[in-house]
């Protein structure tokens, strides 16, 4: 392996894809047990890697030089190969300092809880320090000579005004936990999380439902990809890099998700996206029929509604992590807001309007089964469908033209991720 990544386990990583935007080479991704990762250093059969959860620390003895920057945090990520020499820096602590800037996220003065203690911890830390900030609370799961537990910081410092959070807790596959509750923080007014798989953490999603300003782990890791770039090949590259490979990996792993009233043509927008885009599409219930081998309205009519929704929910949670893909979900959805949240972690949410009388009545389907049961249907959800969405499009003309504005919505989403609503 010329250029690389080397960690534990590295099946979510998007560091392939980044490296080799920002540069010629091939970058391979190299899981490594323990015993592996101390045969692979000895060996040191590579031109240049980066370093990611558990060995950050452990590299360090491997090394021949670290830069003055990498001796203050006491971890490494990145590693050059040069004249028999391996020489170590941290560009986490370059890519965190680049997130506080862009997010506009002002660290000076104030206290700040750093969640975890690991590698990328002590990076986070240093810049913390260096940008002036007041106290850093440290915490563990269990408390440490240098951290305290989450429930004595959750008891004794709900002042904390930053929360950064360097642990894995939500990240892929266990995108429902979340490292704390900002409840327990009322004096937070940005939130950090340097994960990247889901796109949204649940906790930048709190904070975005609290109107608190956030940056998720995606710029971060594209950011220090970029200065790593430049210590491997000594050249320059512009920061804007950064941001056109954060707006070009965000539009493709950001699934489209759809949704809105029985019969209002979710289904069919979902499969012309899919063609024009090049993606695959999912139905929700079609999906559902497909596990349990029943109809939707068999489901409803012999085990009621609330079996139905269980169902959708399970069904809901699963599809939520995947990526790049077009969701065109059932009509009650939005009822269960869990639902909407695990959609919204790695989704853009399209609402499908349509005139209540151009829905269709089927009879098949208690909750449409008729044009008052349609109309108080619309009533009981609508605040729902807008409240949810992040943009309306109307669906009462050709389907192709409501098509076409989806498409125009989602090619002009400049917003940068971590605004407060």
């Amino acid at each position: 392996m010329k250029y690389g990544l080397i960690g534990n386990k590295l099946g979510h990583s998007f560091s392939k894809t980044i490296h080799e935007l920002l540069a010629s080479y091939t970058y391979e991704l190299c899981p490594l047990t323990e015993a592996e990762f101390h045969c692979f250093m000895k060996q040191r059969d590579f031109s240049a890697i980066n370093v990611t959860i558990p060995y950050k620390i452990a590299v360090i003895s491997y090394l021949d030089e670290m830069d003055e920057k990498a001796c203050k945090i006491g971890a490494v990520n990145t590693i050059l190969h040069q004249n028999g020499r391996l020489m170590g820096t941290n560009t986490d602590y370059d890519g965190f300092r680049y997130t506080l800037n862009q997010h506009h996220i002002n660290v000076y003065n104030k206290k700040v809880l750093v969640l975890g203690d690991g590698g990328g911890a002590q990076a986070i830390k240093a810049v913390l320090k260096d940008e002036g900030c007041k106290q850093i609370i440290s915490t563990r799961r269990t408390a440490s000579p240098t951290t305290i537990s989450y429930e004595e910081a959750r008891q004794r410092h709900r002042d904390v005004q930053i929360i950064v959070n360097t642990t894995p807790c939500g990240m892929y596959p266990d995108n429902d936990e979340c490292p704390c509750d900002l409840a327990d923080f009322p004096a937070c007014e940005a939130v950090v999380d340097i994960i990247y798989n889901p796109l949204l953490t649940r906790l930048c999603l709190q904070a975005r439902q609290r109107g608190i300003r956030y940056a998720g782990g995606l710029e971060m890791l594209i950011a220090q990809a970029k200065y790593a770039v430049e210590f491997f090949t000594r050249k320059a590259i512009s920061d804007h890099r950064i941001d056109e490979i954060y707006h070009q990996m965000i539009k493709e792993k950001r699934n489209i998700v759809l949704i809105g009233m029985p019969s209002c043509g979710k289904t069919t927008i979902a499969r012309l996206l899919g063609e024009q885009l090049g993606r695959n599409w999912i139905d929700l219930d079609e999906a559902i029929e497909t596990q349990t081998h029943r109809s939707i309205a068999d489901i409803i009519n012999q085990d009621g509604e609330a079996a139905f929704r269980e169902i959708e929910s399970s069904v809901c949670a699963q599809l939520a992590k995947s990526q790049n893909i077009i969701i065109a979900t059932g009509g009650g959805i939005v009822k269960n807001p869990q639902n909407m949240e695990r959609l919204a972690c790695n989704g853009w949410i399209v609402y499908v309007k349509r005139d209540l009388d151009l829905l269709l009545v089927d009879k098949a389907r208690p909750l449409s089964s008729s044009k008052n049961a349609i109309a108080a249907l619309y009533e009981e959800r609508r605040h729902l469908y807008e409240g949810y969405s992040d943009v309306i499009i109307e669906n009462d003309r050709d389907i192709n033209t409501a098509v076409t504005q989806i498409l125009q919505a989602y090619e002009a989403l400049d917003k940068k991720e971590g605004e407060p609503l």
